[in-house]
């Protein structure tokens, strides 16, 4: 492991005494409601200067969930902070002793479900995952399992070459298995739960992957040697970090993830403890706690919020927590990465599959039987999305009693209450108010850079104090501006998903491409407009809040330029080069990482249609892929779905003589997934085509034996 990216603070740790749980809770939220407590108390008391009305208790109650949202994580962040100085004794890692745990006996399954995405890059990681543990000396603990729901019939075939090859590269036959189902029945968490109840049972902890995952194979080791000794845990969550990020966009949002991340979720398990959460991958679990109580229902109703659950993983996690089996956060450990979308259009289409899963949870806070606990981190993660329609309720609320305040021509009325005795004026008092809450959203940034001026080696991994500082400057600038753009995109994903509109599943873009303009201005002009015609209302009758408002009105004015610009790879590497933004590991690349990247540079696209001619016109291909075809049949699961899907029967004849005389490019995605499921339609066009003995062929085939195939 690359000793660079770990954190060692040379303090004096907190009393081995522990401290309990529910007074860390109690401690905690404590806190944030006094603060909610205060603001709102200095927010009512400005209000009331002008009189009363409903719509000033509307403003109060959407001021009050919103202070309380920012103070949760306020406070959330000073106690991670005063946990990671002051070592807190009370972490999954710290609790037990741990390196000189046994792997014997510990069957680990590392599962890498994957949907359409580029199989060059998911085997580079796999590849290098497997390397790492060689190394280390503890693979035979671990098998390695693709697990494809991939839809698309070029990418389903190269999955099938790529992984081939890498087990013959790597001798790695019997450690390295592929798995493509014909129904994506569930998504990602029916994909796991298919593989748990047909070879779950062989493992006694599964890893959960993304895509994009990345793990050090001292860090999986480490995962297994904590189960090992806890055998009270049923899951660890581990901090992945960003990495490989290029555009601006994603280098400001790895730069944040990777300095106000620790302390955030240091701070989450200050008051979790136990009773953690789980974010879907990256993470170890124990397989049979899993598999008893973890096989999520369908909930009812109509899409979006009735269905599968897609965002699954804070249910299992509930689940665990329900049935007295811990979860943790293993914040300390490092060696998890990910990677990040690249840009702001990318971003968002994750974001409103996300909203749309967590709004799914609604249905499940009053659910009968799950701990307090588990109902918090539902309620926040709810709220995360919630939060941007009540921002932008509060600011419209507040632009109208403004407004109606302005063109009656009143002045103050006497009053009172609390704030005299401040000797405040009403500007005085609309300051302090803004003060405060501006004080409890960039106070968590100052803590990170707390953390860097007592911690020499840290600041070092982040180019220095100067330069964390001004990177800490540029993610708050453009975070400000982005702000008021996510707000109106989660509002609006909120809102279509309150009036039935539910989202597809499609894979995440994560490479660093530039957004066109012809991209940007189709999703992103309503925010332009809407930008400019609240500024000239508000500019027209209340020029003093305009001014307190211009920042979200330069925001969403310019949206588009500011999306291309933060698209560009360009930009992100200046800055990079002038010591901006910087990572640790970017400043000192894990050999891992370095490794990746070395492999995804090799990577090679495949042409339109490719799998569909290679897995016909190639021996070496056909073969294997109708070797993996048959292989089903021995399963009773699979043969069924076989059977449903009419494989063998004589229609997929008919199509595969289509495919002969028409060419690929004529038959759509679901008939060229039909040809390629059926084995005997496939053995039947591999010596056709080749002997031409009985169908006239479609000029494209020849075009791609002579023009592409010699490419591949």
């Amino acid at each position: 492991m690359d000793t660079t990216s770990q954190t060692e603070i040379k303090l004096v740790p907190l009393p081995k005494r522990p401290i309990p749980r529910l007074f860390r809770v109690f401690a905690l939220h404590s806190a944030a409601v006094l603060i909610v407590g205060i603001l709102g108390w200095l927010f009512a008391d400005l209000l009331w200067r002008t009189g009363w009305s409903t719509s000033r208790t509307i403003l109060v109650c959407l001021f009050i969930l919103l202070v309380w949202y920012a103070a949760l994580g306020c406070v959330s962040a000073i106690a991670g902070f005063l946990s990671m100085v002051f070592q807190d004794q009370q972490t999954i890692t710290r609790t037990k002793p741990y390196n000189n745990v046994s792997l014997r006996n510990t069957p680990t399954a590392l599962l890498f479900p994957i949907y359409n995405e580029d199989a060059s890059k998911v085997f580079a990681r796999i590849k290098t995952v497997y390397q790492s543990l060689h190394r280390l000396g503890h693979l035979e603990h671990f098998d390695f399992f693709v697990l494809s729901d991939t839809d698309d019939p070029d990418i389903w075939l190269l999955e099938e070459r790529i992984w081939f090859d890498t087990i013959k590269e790597l001798n790695a036959l019997g450690k390295i298995f592929y798995r493509r189902r014909f129904t994506n029945e569930g998504k990602k968490s029916g994909n796991i739960r298919d593989f748990l109840s047909l070879w779950g049972k062989r493992y006694k902890y599964f890893i959960v992957f993304d895509a994009d995952s990345l793990m050090q194979g001292e860090t999986l080791v480490s995962l297994v040697k904590l189960m090992e000794i806890h055998p009270e845990v049923g899951l660890i969550q581990t901090v992945p970090s960003i990495v490989n990020a290029t555009t601006l966009f994603g280098r400001i949002q790895q730069f944040a993830n990777r300095l106000y991340a620790p302390i955030f979720i240091a701070g989450l398990n200050f008051w979790a403890q136990g009773f953690g959460n789980y974010w879907g991958h990256n993470a170890i679990i124990r397989t049979e706690p899993f598999m008893k109580y973890c096989d999520l229902p369908k909930l009812p109703g109509r899409k979006p919020f009735g269905g599968h659950i897609l965002s699954h993983d804070f249910v299992e996690a509930a689940l665990l927590l329900k049935e007295n089996w811990q979860v943790w956060f293993a914040y300390e450990l490092t060696g998890s990465y990910e990677e990040t979308p690249q840009n702001m259009l990318g971003n968002a289409a994750r974001d409103r599959r996300w909203c749309q899963g967590n709004l799914q949870h609604s249905m499940l806070v009053f659910a009968k039987g799950l701990r307090g606990i588990s109902r918090i981190h539902l309620i926040l993660g709810i709220f995360g999305y919630l939060c941007s329609p009540l921002w932008l309720a509060f600011l419209l609320v507040y632009n109208w009693i403004r407004i109606s305040y302005v063109r009656s021509g009143l002045s103050e009325i006497v009053v009172h209450p609390f704030t005299p005795y401040l000797n405040l004026t009403a500007n005085q008092h609309a300051f302090l108010i803004f003060a405060l809450c501006m004080g409890i959203i960039l106070f968590p940034k100052l803590l990170a850079i707390a953390y860097l001026l007592i911690n020499p080696q840290v600041r070092e991994q982040f180019g220095g104090l100067a330069k964390a500082i001004s990177s800490v400057i540029i993610e708050t600038v453009f975070s400000a501006l982005v702000a008021p753009i996510n707000m109106l995109w989660h509002s609006w994903f909120v809102i279509t998903n309150l009036f039935g509109m539910t989202v597809s599943w499609i894979p995440i873009r994560r490479s660093a491409i530039q957004v066109r303009f012809l991209e940007a201005v189709p999703a992103l002009l309503p925010h332009t407009v809407i930008g400019l015609i609240w500024g000239y209302i508000i500019w027209k009758y209340d020029r003093v809040a305009f001014w307190w408002f211009l920042p979200i009105f330069i925001g969403l004015t310019i949206s588009i330029p500011l999306c291309i610009l933060s698209s560009k790879p360009d930009l992100g590497v200046a800055l990079r080069k002038l010591g901006l933004l910087l990572t640790p590991e970017e400043i000192s690349p894990p050999e891992e990482i370095v490794k990746v990247n070395q492999l995804s540079a090799m990577t090679q696209e495949w042409p339109k249609s490719a799998g569909i001619y290679l897995a016909i016109l190639d021996p070496y291909l056909n073969a294997l892929h109708i070797c993996l075809l048959k292989e089903k049949f021995l399963n009773p699961i699979y043969a069924q779905q076989m059977a449903e899907l009419g494989i063998g029967q004589p229609s997929i004849q008919t199509l595969a003589t289509r495919l002969m005389r028409e060419g690929p490019d004529n038959l759509s995605r679901e008939e060229k997934l039909l040809i390629l499921s059926d084995p005997d339609a496939l053995n039947r066009l591999h010596q056709e085509i080749w002997l031409c003995v009985t169908q006239p062929l479609h000029k494209s085939w020849t075009e791609f034996i002579r023009n592409k195939w010699v490419t591949l």
